[in-house]
């Protein structure tokens, strides 16, 4: 089954990470507000500055936050911000909120060039810097989020996101053998057993061709019992037509266009699967199903059904009905391809004289003049002889790999 009958495309949903919106201080700083007044505070007295102290630590006191990557190899390094660059950061949090490019890029790069940054503080803005950059500047935005990765300040949370993040732009940009990389290296070291992400890796390998090890990756998450997306089920079905087992493949497409009757990429899916294992009977009904409730909206899709009733024994009369339906919603164009067919079938169900004026807009249309010899044949068993001497020239004038049967015609024999 090819990528495009299956439709499934990678899901390249990129992950926002909650810019935090203060930074902790390194252990022993005391992190000054931008409001507040110097001269006013040397004005207070102890006991009012010690109150002031208490309540700000109170303020500032971290929520805790879930660790999504229980099972991580990787130690949390433990860095905060650095006293001297909270006023940065925080700027660039801002910006990032605000998805401020032009605002935060500028101050992502003084931090990453400061030689009192830590490795915090490099992390972090190297991944801010990375959001700002999303889907208008990848190649940066991926330049980013390994400086991130690699700095190594960040939290397990945020280390494992941008790890994930980057090997997702990575596949955007189908650098899929990058991305497999990354995404191993995620799995390895976060400990992650997301669906989500294995479901990632059988998308990877599935590009890259890997069809037994997409199978491997996929099969244990569709066969699982639980909430399994669609498109799970859609790329272990490519995987097993593409590895030569369409019987599977089949199974499988009929399994989801039955759980999925509304679906029509689930049910295009399994009118391919039963082309491909020469069921062209049933393949025929799926797509009867979908014109009857007027969802065939692609030209590819009633030019599908009209070439499976031309290939079907006496069947001719239904192709043109599907051909004429499409020309009538401007589905069809009346082109080469088009037109040839409908000569075609009306000529199989001896209709001659539709059958001639289908192949009259055809002939010209070709790259070849076979098409106005197949007319002028037509004409010419008609008793239609100058018409058929005037479509054997224009066949000879567009080309033949023989003219023997035009100058046979021409000549009158």
């Amino acid at each position: 089954m090819s990528q495009q009958a299956l439709a499934a495309a990678l899901s390249t949903v990129l992950l926002a990470f909650a810019a935090p919106t203060a930074f902790a201080q390194e252990e022993g700083g005391n992190a000054r507000s931008e409001g507040e007044d110097r001269s006013e505070r040397r004005r207070v007295d102890r006991s009012s500055r010690s109150s002031e102290r208490n309540e700000r630590r109170s303020t500032r006191a971290a929520p805790v936050v879930e660790a999504r990557f229980p099972s991580a190899t990787r130690q949390e390094p433990g860095v905060a911000a650095s006293q001297s660059l909270i006023k940065q950061l925080n700027a660039l949090s801002e910006a990032s909120n605000q998805n401020d490019a032009a605002k935060g890029l500028p101050i992502a790069d003084e931090i990453l060039a400061n030689e009192r940054a830590n490795a915090y503080d490099k992390s972090m803005a190297a991944l801010l810097g990375a959001q700002l950059l999303l889907n208008e500047d990848n190649e940066r935005a991926k330049t980013y989020l390994q400086q991130a990765i690699d700095t190594g300040g960040l939290d397990n949370n945020n280390h494992f996101q941008s790890m994930l993040m980057l090997a997702q732009l990575q596949a955007q940009e189908q650098q899929y053998d990058e991305a497999l990389a990354s995404l191993d290296r995620y799995l390895a070291e976060s400990g992650s057993n997301d669906p989500k992400d294995q479901a990632l890796k059988g998308n990877m390998l599935y590009r890259l061709e890997r069809y037994p090890e997409a199978i491997a990756t996929l099969k244990p998450l569709v066969e699982s019992g639980g909430d399994v997306d669609p498109q799970w089920t859609q790329l272990l079905m490519g995987a097993y037509a593409e590895s030569g087992n369409t019987a599977e493949a089949t199974r499988l497409a009929e399994q989801v266009a039955q759980a999925t009757p509304d679906d029509k990429r689930s049910q295009i899916n399994l009118a391919v699967s039963y082309l491909q294992t020469d069921q062209n009977d049933k393949a025929i009904e799926v797509f009867e199903r979908l014109r009857a409730a007027g969802q065939l909206t692609e030209e590819s899709e009633y030019r599908n059904l009209y070439a499976l009733y031309l290939n079907s024994d006496n069947k001719e009369r239904e192709a043109i009905a599907v051909i004429n339906e499409g020309l009538q919603k401007n589905i069809l164009k009346e082109d080469y391809r088009t037109m040839a067919a409908l000569g075609q079938a009306h000529y199989f169900s001896e209709q001659i004289e539709p059958a001639i004026a289908a192949w009259r807009k055809a002939a010209p249309l070709a790259e070849n003049g076979e098409t106005y010899l197949n007319l002028a044949r037509v004409l010419h068993q008609e008793g239609r002889t100058s018409e058929a001497q005037e479509a054997a020239r224009q066949a000879i004038a567009k080309g033949l790999k023989s003219n023997t049967d035009a100058e046979r015609i021409i000549s009158g024999r």
